[in-house]
C-alpha cells in the first residue's frame, strides 16, 4: 500500500476516479480496481462529503464496450455517465487472442483493431470527462518512431491524434524510442521502466544470485538497449557489456536489414550469470543469437529480461534452448497479452505490473508527482540489501 500523507494532503482535484480497461486488457485492469478499492478503503481522508461520495466505491470500472457489426464495423459505448470524471483508460495493442467475426469468417484483432477501438471509446467520451489519460503499455507502432526513408511516421502521427481528441495524459512503459515524445511537446507523456520489478521478481525466484561485480553482469543486446542496461548495472553494481549487430544493408528481409553476426563489447563473461536486458522480445531469434555467443565465452546462467514478451514465432525456440542450457530463466511482465502456455513454462518468471499502475493512476488522480515512481534506484537498493541479508 502507497504512503497516504500526499494522498491525504490533496484532494483529487480533476475529479472522481474512473478506469476504463478494455477487453484487452481487462485481466490487468481488474487487479489494479482491486488495489485501488483497497486502499481507498482503509484511508482516513479528510475531504468535504461531496467529494468523498466519489472517492470510496466499490469497483472504480466504468462499463464501457466496443460492440461489433457483421461486416467488421464497430461502434464505442459507455453503460454509464462519465461526466466530471478523472479518466484512466486502458489498452493493450498487442492482443491477438481476440477475435470478432468479418463477413462470417473469424478475425483476429490487430494492433490497428485495438487502436480504433481505443479511439471509439474517446470518441463516446465526447469531451464529458474532466481530464482522460491513456494507460498503453506496449506504445502503438514504436517500433516506427522515426524516418530513415519515404516513409511514415506511424508512432508521432498517432499520438498527435490522441491529443487531438482530447487526452490529456500518455502512460506507456519501456518506450522503444522515448523521443517520440517530441511529436507532443505540450502535452503529458511517461515512459516508465520495471526494472525493479524485474529485480524482484527474479530474486524472488532464485535464491543463490550473487550479486557482485565477479559473479553478476548486465548485457544489452544491441546498442538500442543500451540505456536500460546500463541503469540496471548501476543500481546493482556490477560491469555492463554490449553486443552490435553487423547487419548486411544490401538486402531487406521481412522488412528489414538481416543480421551477418553479434559483435561484444565489455569484460570477461566467463563464469558469470548474466542479465539480457531488452524492451521486447518478437520472434527471440536475437535473444537466442546473444545468449549462444555468451555461452561461446563460457558464461554462467543466463536470465533473458524484456519488458514485453511477444513470441510471435511461439516458444519452441526457448523451450530448446533452455533444454540446452542456453538460458536459465526467462522474465517478462504481464503488460501484453500471455498465453497460458508460458506461464505453464518452469524457466518463465512473471512480473505482476498492476499493483505499479494501480499507485500511479492513484498519485494521478490525487495530482501528485509521479516523479519518484519512475526512478525505482532506492526500492532496488533496498530490496538487494535484504535478499542479501538473507544469504548470510
Amino acid at each position: 500500500m502507497p504512503s497516504d500523507e500526499n494522498y491525504v494532503k490533496n484532494a483529487p482535484s480533476f475529479g472522481s476516479l474512473g478506469l476504463i480497461p478494455l477487453k484487452s486488457i481487462e485481466e490487468l485492469g481488474n487487479k489494479v480496481d482491486k488495489y485501488l478499492v483497497g486502499w481507498r478503503a482503509k484511508r482516513d481522508t479528510n475531504y468535504d462529503e461531496i467529494l468523498r461520495q466519489g472517492y470510496k466505491l466499490d469497483s472504480y470500472i466504468v462499463e464501457a464496450s466496443v460492440p461489433r457489426f457483421g461486416s467488421g464495423e464497430a461502434k464505442g459505448t459507455l453503460g454509464q455517465s462519465i461526466r466530471g470524471l478523472d479518466l484512466f483508460i486502458m489498452v493493450d495493442i498487442t492482443n491477438y487472442s481476440l477475435t470478432y467475426s468479418l463477413c462470417g469468417h473469424t478475425n483476429h484483432m490487430s494492433p490497428d483493431d485495438h487502436y480504433s477501438d481505443l479511439k471509439r471509446i474517446i470518441a463516446a467520451v465526447g469531451g464529458k470527462a474532466r481530464r482522460i489519460t491513456v494507460i498503453m503499455p506496449f506504445l502503438y507502432e514504436s517500433r516506427q518512431h522515426r524516418r530513415s526513408s519515404r516513409e511514415s511516421l506511424d508512432c508521432a502521427l498517432a499520438l498527435q491524434e490522441l491529443v487531438s481528441m482530447g487526452v490529456t495524459n500518455i502512460i506507456t512503459f519501456d518506450a522503444h524510442d522515448p523521443r517520440v515524445q517530441n511529436a507532443i511537446p505540450l502535452y503529458g507523456f511517461e515512459t516508465v521502466q520495471p526494472s525493479y520489478q524485474f529485480v524482484k521478481g527474479i530474486l524472488n525466484n532464485v535464491d543463490d544470485l550473487q550479486i557482485d561485480p565477479e559473479h553478476l553482469m548486465v548485457v544489452s543486446p544491441d546498442e538500442g538497449a543500451t540505456d536500460r542496461a546500463v541503469y540496471l548495472a548501476g543500481v546493482l553494481g556490477v560491469d555492463m557489456g554490449m553486443f552490435y549487430k553487423r547487419r548486411d544493408y544490401s538486402k531487406i528481409v521481412d522488412g528489414r536489414n538481416p543480421i551477418v553476426a553479434h559483435e561484444f563489447l565489455g569484460s570477461d563473461v566467463e563464469g558469470k550469470d548474466v542479465f539480457i536486458v531488452d524492451d521486447m522480445i518478437s520472434s527471440g531469434e536475437s535473444m537466442i543469437d546473444v545468449a549462444t555467443e555468451l555461452k561461446k565465452r563460457n558464461a554462467g546462467r543466463i536470465f533473458v529480461i524484456s519488458t514485453f514478451g511477444l513470441f510471435t514465432n511461439g516458444l519452441e525456440k526457448f523451450d530448446k534452448a533452455y533444454e540446452e542450457g542456453l538460458i536459465y530463466r526467462l522474465v517478462t511482465t504481464n503488460l501484453t497479452y500471455q498465453t497460458p502456455e508460458l506461464l505453464e513454462r518452469e524457466y518463465y518468471i512473471n512480473c505482476d505490473m498492476s499493483k505499479y499502475i494501480a499507485i500511479i493512476v492513484d498519485t494521478l488522480n490525487h495530482d501528485c508527482s509521479i516523479s519518484d515512481l519512475l526512478n525505482p534506484y532506492d526500492r532496488i537498493k533496498k530490496f538487494v540489501k535484504e535478499y542479501k541479508a538473507k544469504q548470510k
